[in-house]
C-alpha cells in the first residue's frame, strides 16, 4: 500500500476544519472524501469523483455499518412511538411529581440525566438517545439549555461504557485483544479499567457540574439566552403513561447482553458456564446485538400499547416511517462519517500518526504519548473503535518490546480514543447527542469542547506522573 505520510491527514483535518467554519457538516464530511479520493487516484479529478461516488456505496458492503444506520432509522421509530402513544409525556409528569418534591429541582433533574446515562452502559448510542428524548422537554421547562443536556448525554455514555466490560464496548475491545494469545482479554481490560482516568475524571467532573449548576465557556451563554428566552414560565403537569416509555427502553436495555451472548456463542466453547459466557461476550457482534435489541424493544412496544389501545397497525406503521425519517440526516451523517473513516483506513491516517509519535517514545512518557496519540487519532477519523483497533494493535508489541506496564499503557489507549470522540464533530456519538437533543450540532461541540479539554489535560498530567512512577 503507498505511503501517504502527512496527506494522510488533509482529508480528515480538512472536514473537521469545514464543520466548524461552515456548520455545514455534511458539506465538510463529503469534501474531505472527496479530496482523500483524488490524492488515492494520484491527482486525478475524475477518478478521484467516480471513487468517492463508489466509497460512499461500500459503506454498505460492511454489515456493521448497514446494521447501524439501520439500528439509527428504527431508533428513529421508536423514539415517535413512545413519543405518539403518550410515554414520553407520562415520563416527564413522572420525573416533575419527583421533582416537585425536592429543594432543588434544577440541580436534580441535571443530575438524574447524568446517572441515567451512566446507568444505561450497555451501549453508548442507547445510552445517549434514551437520555435525550427522555429529558429534552423536562430541560425545556425547567429553563437548562438543551446544549447542557447534549453534554451530560455525550459526557456520561462512552466514559460509563468504557469502563464496564459486560456491553458491547467490552467485547469488541476484548475481540481485539484475543488476536494475541498470551493475552487474557478479560484480565487485560478489567485491570485497565483503575488507569483509565479519562473516563473517571469526565464522569466525576459531570457530576460536579451537575450538582453545582455552575458552567463556563460557551455553555454559560446559552444557558443564559434560555433563561433570558424562557421566563416565569409556568410549568404544568403533562399526562400520559411513563410505563409506554419505560417498558420499550428497559427491553432494549436489558436485552443488549444477551443478544451479545447469543451472537458470539459457539458450541467449541469449553469450560464452565462463566466461562462460555465470557468467551461469547468477546466474540459477540456489537452491531448485530443493538439491532436485534431495538428490534426487541419494538415489539414490546407495539404490544404494549396495542394492549392499551393507544395505537392501530396503521398507525403503528405510519409513525414508525415519520420517526425514521427524522433521523434521516443523522442517517446520511453516519454514512458519510463511516466512509471517511474508510478513507483514513485507506490511507493509513492513524497509522501515520502512531509511527511519527513511537520513534521517539520512551518507556516514562509512553502513557501520555499514547493517551494523546489516541486522543488525535480519533479526533481526526471521527471513531473511538477505530482508534482502539488501531492503537491496540500498535500497544500491545509496545508493551513486549520496551516492557511497558501493559495495564497502564491500555487505558491510555482507551481513554484517549473516547478523549478524542469528544472533541471531533465528526463522531457519531457527537452526532447521535445533537440529533437526540436537537441541539446545533456544532454548538454541541463547542459547548463540550472546553469541558472535555479540562479533563483530558488533567488526565494527561496523571499519566505523565504515573508513567514515571511505574517504570
Amino acid at each position: 500500500m503507498t505511503d501517504y505520510g502527512f496527506l494522510s491527514l488533509i482529508p480528515p483535518v480538512l472536514a473537521i476544519f469545514l464543520a466548524i467554519r461552515t456548520k455545514q457538516v455534511i458539506f465538510s464530511l463529503l469534501l474531505g472524501i472527496t479530496i482523500g479520493w483524488i490524492i488515492i487516484s494520484g491527482g486525478n479529478l475524475f477518478l478521484g469523483l467516480i471513487a468517492t461516488i463508489e466509497a460512499i456505496i461500500n459503506v454498505f458492503s460492511s454489515a456493521g455499518n448497514t446494521r447501524t444506520v439501520v439500528f439509527t432509522l428504527l431508533v428513529g421509530a421508536l423514539i415517535q412511538l413512545i413519543k405518539f402513544s403518550g410515554g414520553v409525556d407520562g415520563f416527564i409528569g413522572l420525573i416533575q411529581k419527583k421533582l416537585s418534591q425536592t429543594k432543588n429541582p434544577k440541580r436534580n433533574i441535571q443530575l438524574a440525566a447524568g446517572i441515567t446515562g451512566f446507568l444505561i452502559f450497555i451501549e453508548s448510542n442507547i445510552s445517549i438517545l434514551a437520555v435525550g428524548t427522555a429529558y429534552k422537554p423536562i430541560f425545556a421547562r425547567y429553563k437548562i439549555a438543551k446544549e447542557k443536556l447534549a453534554y451530560l448525554a455525550d459526557s456520561s455514555s462512552a466514559p460509563a461504557c468504557i469502563l464496564f466490560p459486560l456491553n458491547a464496548w467490552g467485547a469488541y475491545i476484548m475481540g481485539l485483544l484475543m488476536v494475541y494469545e498470551h493475552l487474557d482479554p478479560f484480565k487485560m481490560l478489567a485491570y485497565s479499567i483503575p488507569f483509565n482516568f479519562y473516563p473517571i475524571i469526565t464522569l466525576l467532573f459531570l457530576f460536579y457540574l451537575a450538582f453545582t449548576g455552575k458552567s463556563f465557556g460557551p455553555m454559560r451563554s446559552f444557558e443564559d439566552k434560555v433563561s433570558e428566552e424562557i421566563t416565569n414560565e409556568k410549568i404544568t403537569a403533562a399526562s400520559g403513561n411513563p410505563h409506554l416509555m419505560i417498558w420499550p427502553l428497559a427491553a432494549m436495555v436489558f436485552s443488549m447482553p444477551f443478544f451479545l451472548i447469543y451472537t458470539g456463542w459457539k458450541d467449541t466453547f469449553t469450560g464452565d458456564l462463566s466461562t462460555i459466557i465470557w468467551n461469547s461476550i468477546g466474540n459477540g457482534s456489537g452491531s448485530s446485538a443493538v439491532t436485534y435489541a431495538i428490534v426487541f424493544a419494538l415489539f414490546i412496544a407495539a404490544f404494549i400499547m396495542g394492549i392499551q389501545k393507544k395505537i392501530t397497525l396503521v398507525s403503528f406503521f405510519r409513525e414508525s416511517i415519520k420517526g425514521m425519517n427524522d433521523m434521516l440526516i443523522m442517517a446520511i451523517l453516519m454514512v458519510l462519517a463511516f466512509a471517511l473513516s474508510a478513507l483514513c483506513k485507506e490511507l493509513e491516517t492513524g497509522v501515520y500518526v502512531a509511527q511519527i509519535t513511537s520513534n521517539w517514545l520512551s518507556p516514562s512518557m509512553a502513557p501520555f504519548v499514547l493517551f494523546i496519540t489516541s486522543c488525535f487519532v480519533a479526533f481526526s477519523t471521527g471513531t473511538s473503535w477505530g482508534t482502539f483497533a488501531i492503537m491496540i494493535s500498535i500497544v500491545v508489541p509496545l508493551i513486549e518490546t520496551m516492557t511497558l506496564h501493559p495495564y497502564l499503557s491500555l487505558a491510555a489507549v482507551l481513554g484517549g480514543g473516547v478523549f478524542g470522540d469528544h472533541c471531533s464533530p465528526i463522531s457519531d456519538t457527537t452526532l447521535i447527542a445533537s440529533v437526540a437533543t436537537k441541539s446545533n450540532h456544532i454548538d454541541h461541540i463547542k459547548t463540550q469542547l472546553p469541558y472535555a479539554l479540562f479533563t483530558g489535560s488533567l488526565t494527561g498530567l496523571l499519566y505523565l506522573i504515573t508513567g514515571f512512577l511505574f517504570t
